[in-house]
């Protein structure tokens, strides 16, 4: 039987993947980077262990110890764990990879931490290859069409998340009247969108594109049910996603949610 390695985030990608390998037949040995990563994940998995993401060596041991040599990595695990002072301290193995970093762009340390992995032989793959059609196509996902100017809103938006995500700094962007209200950093997608809603009065429209030089491998964006609540608090009204690169998770309910509070969403 093929094995897979998942280091899991949270959020419900990791227990989506860890089912479609399931149904596949492939073997998921998954590890839980921090608190929070979804319960179900375990009974979706072959095996599952709790290993703080600052725990390298333990990360590495335990997949070697599975017998795992491609893995892949889902869920969120903000960047902000390094500077809060509230996560473990790291092992000497992962406080190694981190003082040889030349910058904490997200690129530069997943890169470190994608090699470490492959000084041990294990191989990190495309993220989307068990999730392909979480991405939708170009096209409206929601039966409200966007306006004439949402849709001017809705390409500069995307235009601004994909220049921020070129300098690997974020993947959304909120607009309104083609002025930029917010642009996403180390604070993550929902809390960029609160934001923007707080600085729009309301109204405003939310992109979220992958970065032109996307590594499939880690941090492909991501939008769920969780970024619909976000827009209904900040009193947005539409959504694009770049479309065929950004992963839509629990698509259903993300559309059901928009409808019944006449957001529109498109894939762009």
């Amino acid at each position: 039987m093929e094995k897979i390695g998942l280091l899991a985030g949270v959020g419900r990608l990791p227990v989506l993947c860890a089912r479609a390998a399931q149904a596949l037949g492939i073997e998921v040995s998954a590890v839980a980077l921090l608190p929070g990563v979804d319960e179900e994940l375990a009974a979706a998995a072959a095996d599952c262990r709790a290993i703080n993401i600052a725990q390298l060596g333990k990360i590495i041991d335990y997949l070697k110890e599975r017998g795992v040599t491609k893995v892949t990595l889902l869920g969120k695990v903000t960047k902000e764990l390094l500077f809060a002072g509230t996560h473990e301290q790291p092992d000497l193995r992962m406080m190694q990879l981190l003082m040889t970093l030349p910058d904490k762009k997200d690129d530069t340390i997943m890169l470190a931490f994608v090699r470490e992995l492959a000084k041990e032989g294990m191989e990190a793959f495309d993220q989307t290859v068990l999730l392909k059609t979480l991405m939708p196509p170009a096209g409206t996902l929601t039966k409200r069409e966007p306006t004439e100017a949402e849709r001017a809103d809705m390409e500069m938006a995307l235009a601004m998340a994909k220049e921020i995500g070129r300098l690997d700094v974020g993947q959304t962007a909120v607009v309104k009247n083609k002025a930029v209200m917010a642009l996403e950093a180390i604070e993550g997608t929902d809390a960029c969108i609160r934001r923007g809603g707080e600085l729009s009065g309301g109204g405003a429209v939310i992109g979220k594109a992958a970065k032109p030089q996307q590594d499939m491998r880690f941090d492909v964006p991501t939008v769920g049910p969780d970024t619909i609540d976000s827009m209904l608090a900040a009193g947005a009204k539409a959504l694009a996603l770049e479309a065929g690169r950004v992963l839509v998770v629990d698509r259903e309910r993300v559309v059901a949610m928009a409808e019944e509070n006449g957001i529109t969403i498109a894939a762009i």
